[in-house]
């Protein structure tokens, strides 16, 4: 009767721990929007462009970090999974590089690094 009872206590919290999942389970905040992983990255590629524009067109150290921040943020919505995200930091080190550059003044390097950037980007559809 004792082993009958420990049978049938682990059955009960094994189907309960198994019907119960707080992913499953979860939802978007109200004001949240949330995008695909593949349009999430073509919008990150289209701001790393902008801000190479910029570059190209003489924005200042801090107009350029700046736009380089609105793709680093934007980076963050990339979620598919560990590969993607794996190499999505792998990218998001060269948008902080370039940020760093852009702030020191030394854009021509900061081009350099968010052309490196958006390479990498669209690449992460290829692991998808």
């Amino acid at each position: 009767m004792k082993s009958l009872k420990k049978i049938l206590l682990s059955l009960v919290i094994a189907a309960s721990a198994g019907t119960f999942s707080a992913a499953a389970l979860a939802e978007n905040d109200p004001g949240r929007v949330t995008y695909k992983p593949e349009d999430a990255i073509d919008m990150v590629v289209g701001k790393i462009q902008v801000a190479i524009d910029g570059i190209t067109k003489g924005a200042s150290g801090d107009e350029a970090a700046a736009l380089i921040k609105a793709a680093s943020d934007l980076s963050k919505e990339i979620n598919a999974n560990d590969k993607v995200d794996n190499a999505r930091a792998k990218a998001n080190r060269k948008l902080k590089s370039a940020a760093t550059h852009a702030k020191e003044s030394a854009l021509q390097e900061a081009e350099q690094e968010l052309k490196s950037a958006k390479e990498d980007f669209a690449k992460l559809k290829s692991l998808i």
